[in-house]
């Protein structure tokens, strides 16, 4: 006949219950890590490899190439919240990036399509 021994199940219980922690210990935890997550320093996204994934199809490494109608950026007189709204909203063939890309990320793009505009 076949005896549990109660000291191995009492241990067995004890132990699930350190491994696995109470609800409220676990309920501190994550409320600890999204705490530290959103007081992590946020990451500025690389508008130009946004612009190099996405935009030199059309308007070439240098904002020239103007590929399906898509203007010269080296000559344009746009505001940064111009091309922040055509980035996002699209214009005419050009493809609205808003569902595409997060609102950090288009600033981004337009921040450095400024940095093609030629200095005559």
């Amino acid at each position: 006949m076949h005896t549990r021994n109660p000291y191995v199940l009492l241990l067995s219980i004890a132990a699930l219950f350190v491994a696995c922690g109470s609800a409220e210990e676990q309920i501190n935890r994550r409320a600890s890590a999204a705490q530290a997550a959103n007081n992590a320093p946020a990451l500025t996204p690389d508008g130009m490899a946004i612009f190099r994934q996405y935009c030199v199809l059309c308007h070439g490494a240098d904002g020239k190439l103007g590929l399906n109608g898509a203007k010269d950026l080296t000559a344009t007189t746009l505001t940064l919240e111009e091309r922040i709204n055509i980035i996002a909203y699209g214009k005419k063939l050009m493809t609205p990036f808003n569902e595409i890309l997060t609102p950090e990320e288009i600033k981004a793009v337009a921040e450095y399509t400024q940095t093609l505009v030629s200095k005559q």
